[in-house]
């Protein structure tokens, strides 16, 4: 019997490695425990995220009653820094510390940016919705003030936490450390949707300030929980970086390689493809299907359970060795199955075609998320991480964000087009809008795949000059 207890504890630890998501991405020199320390950056985050886009968009239009319009812009204004996250990257990677700190600095004053955007919005709403003493337009400009804190705070901590990620992750685990920290956004939006949701169900200006002042407290909690002695102080990196090139020559230094045009173009067109149904799926199955809210509200969960399944898809695939660039275009022909299917749900009148659809939406994304940040990863190492992973978040924010704006835009244009009467008769006039933009997601999925395909190629001629040898392996297949 004691024989056997050995063996007994090394099948546990084997079954525990298997059972535990993420428990194999650890190594000697990057522990779980600090990986998902550092992980607590993108949970923040998330929770951000969730409140700007989600419970503020609500409060906004529904308590506030401040218009609808102006509720659009506000929410908009953080995307203005998105294209600002290759220079926030290019400044992580040559900022000149005492310390020899590079990463940290930038989480810690975007951390603090995000807090006094939090701070001062909830009095700024209230003064934008009229109840405050003050004119509406001081409300207006305080709470313009407040979102672009929140936005330059949100961009300038995402961009350097990735690019820490990526300095201090072993290069056989960056795959699934990219998994990691995706899955943990999605838990930092849907755990503190779930709290704001129970912390607003009487809403009142006073639990308004308290909820969104004290998210500001919680991110600066998480934020110094998640840089707690990650970077090494190392004062010799200032010699490195005093001769590190400007901006502009580390742009052109990026860019003069191909792949990192196309993938930077294949991730913006990927990413409008993925998000331009974001706002259109409920609708859909409300209007169009006759689901219930409680059957649409599902759609998030059923979406958020397809993303996390092509995230573990993409972590799995990336370590036993598969190409990134075809996992990704396997991500993106699930997602032309998957637009498909939710295009033939309307006629067919099956909302549970809809659901799968909605599924596989989530799953080729999540699929074709990871891999192309895995890919800006795989960048760094012959560029600095940081304008790479910052290129890379430029294209992908600020693409999703078009594309969010453009497709309730082309299904409103397409809406009104129907109401003249002139085009489409003896259709079903209110299924041709959502149409127009699913057949235009479907179209731009084609065009990454023809984005990615040199780039795959090139990929598998380099693994295969790396690993010929004389014989019969090197006659072509």
């Amino acid at each position: 019997m004691t024989e056997q207890r050995p063996q007994l504890a090394d099948a546990w630890k084997g079954l525990s490695r298997k059972l535990l998501p993420f428990a194999d991405v650890a190594s000697d020199d990057l522990p779980l425990t600090q990986l998902l320390r550092l992980s607590l950056f993108q949970v923040s985050v998330g929770m951000i995220l969730t409140l700007l886009a989600g419970t503020l968009n609500r409060v906004m239009i529904v308590e506030l009653f401040v218009p609808t319009w102006l509720v659009a812009l506000m929410i908009s204004l953080p995307l203005v820094f998105a294209p600002l996250r290759a220079l926030i990257g290019h400044k992580s990677d040559a900022h000149v510390s005492v310390f020899g700190w590079r990463r940290g600095p930038y989480i810690w004053f975007g951390s603090l940016f995000m807090f006094g955007g939090l701070a001062i919005m909830p009095f700024a709403l209230i003064l934008l919705s009229g109840a405050g003493e003050a004119p509406a337009w001081i409300g207006q400009l305080g709470a313009a003030f407040a979102f672009l804190l929140v936005g330059a705070g949100l961009h300038t901590t995402q961009t350097a936490g990735l690019a820490l990620a990526t300095d201090i992750a072993p290069v056989d685990v960056r795959p699934r450390v990219v998994a990691l920290l995706y899955v943990m956004l999605l838990v930092g939006m849907g755990v503190s949707a779930l709290i704001y949701g129970a912390l607003l169900t009487d809403f009142s200006h006073d639990k308004l300030v308290r909820v969104i002042q004290g998210s500001a407290v919680v991110v600066i909690v998480l934020n110094v929980i998640a840089l707690w002695r990650q970077e090494v102080r190392n004062p010799a990196v200032i010699e490195g970086t005093a001769q590190t090139a400007n901006f502009k020559q580390s742009w052109h230094k990026l860019m003069s390689d191909v792949r990192s045009k196309r993938l930077l173009m294949a991730v913006g067109v990927g990413s409008m493809a993925f998000s331009m149904q974001d706002i259109l799926l409920e609708p859909y199955g409300a209007e169009l299907l006759g689901m219930t809210v409680s059957e649409t509200t599902r759609l998030t969960a059923v979406f958020a359970f397809g993303t996390i399944l092509g995230f573990a898809a993409a972590a799995k695939g990336l370590v036993i060795g598969l190409e990134t660039h075809r996992l990704g275009a396997i991500g993106v022909l699930i997602g032309v199955v998957a637009f498909t299917l939710v295009i033939f749900a309307q006629p067919l009148g099956v909302p549970m075609i809809f659901q799968i659809g909605t599924f596989l939406i989530g799953l080729g994304g999540g699929l074709f998320s990871v891999c192309m940040l895995t890919s800006a990863m795989e960048l760094a190492e012959s560029s600095d991480s940081g304008i790479a992973l910052g290129a890379w978040g430029a294209v992908q924010a600020t693409a999703a964000g078009f594309a969010l704006a453009i497709g309730g835009a082309i299904k409103d244009g397409v809406d009104a087009l129907m109401s003249t009467g002139l085009f489409w008769q003896g259709l079903d006039q209110t299924a041709i809008g959502y149409s127009v933009v699913y057949h235009i997601e479907i179209l731009l999925l084609f065009v990454t795949l023809v984005v990615l395909g040199p780039i795959a190629a090139h990929a598998r001629q380099e693994a295969v000059d790396k690993n010929s040898k004389f014989g019969l392996a090197a006659f072509p297949d």
